[in-house]
């Protein structure tokens, strides 16, 4: 197969990826966030979750993906800039598109998904080119940044809800694996500043979410992530 045809390929497959993944919560029976009664420790106002409000982003996401990729195909499709990204992005959506069917009928089986979602869309993120940074690089930072927060809280759900640690003890753990991710990939990329703004945008919806009542481990730590998080684009010099 010549290079343009498969360049081409895979420009569509991740367009009718960002399709059926942004189609996804319509076609289903949508979500809403876990249930508390799906884990055998319900998880009522987990210290792990941000408030609702921060949800709203997958709104951007979808939109940003679809354009994004959309451009790609349609002006981009031979670009060798665009070409190692796809396999990853669409690896990542393609899993994205059943998450939410799996994640109404197991915990478990969601957060596996969501942090192989991660896994592909970080290694997406690091092959993304400089060209059209707006269309190639932008939407994929955003998608990453979000998801290393989502699999963070999935991941402190699963441990306070199958009693592997209490509440806080968990959303810390969990917080401190995510910002450890969110830091390294931050550091190694200084060109995608949405990553961080992204996870920022998390952070502070967890910190509204442990206002009332004041849980300050769980805030304060989240606190100590935004600052890194900016400290760490202070020494951007590119």
């Amino acid at each position: 197969m010549r290079q343009e045809t498969a360049s081409t390929l895979w420009a569509g497959a991740v367009l009718l990826a960002a399709l059926s993944f942004a189609l996804s919560p319509l076609v289903s029976a949508g979500f809403n966030g876990f249930e508390p009664g799906q884990f055998p420790v319900p998880q009522e106002d987990p210290p792990v979750q941000p408030a609702g409000y921060a949800f709203s982003i997958w709104g951007l996401i979808y939109l940003w993906l679809i354009a994004g990729a959309g451009f790609g195909l349609l002006r981009r499709r031979d670009e060798e800039d665009w070409a190692p990204a796809r396999p990853w992005l669409f690896l990542s959506l393609a899993v994205g598109t059943l998450w939410i069917p799996v994640a109404n009928l197991s915990v478990l089986a969601a957060t596996v998904m969501i942090w192989m979602m991660l896994a592909a869309a970080l290694l997406a993120l690091f092959r993304a080119g400089d060209e059209d940074r707006g269309w190639q690089l932008s939407p994929i930072a955003v998608y990453a940044g979000w998801l290393t927060a989502a699999s963070a809280v999935s991941l402190g759900l699963v441990l306070g809800g199958y009693d592997f640690l209490p509440g806080t003890p968990a959303a810390l753990v969990a917080l401190t694996i995510g910002l450890a991710i969110a830091l390294v990939v931050q550091y190694r990329l200084h060109r995608a500043p949405e990553y961080g703004m992204t996870v920022i945008w998390a952070l502070v919806a967890v910190i509204v979410s442990n206002a009332q009542p004041f849980n300050i481990a769980v805030a304060g730590l989240a606190v100590l992530g935004i600052v890194a998080i900016l400290a760490l684009r202070g020494t951007d010099t590119e």
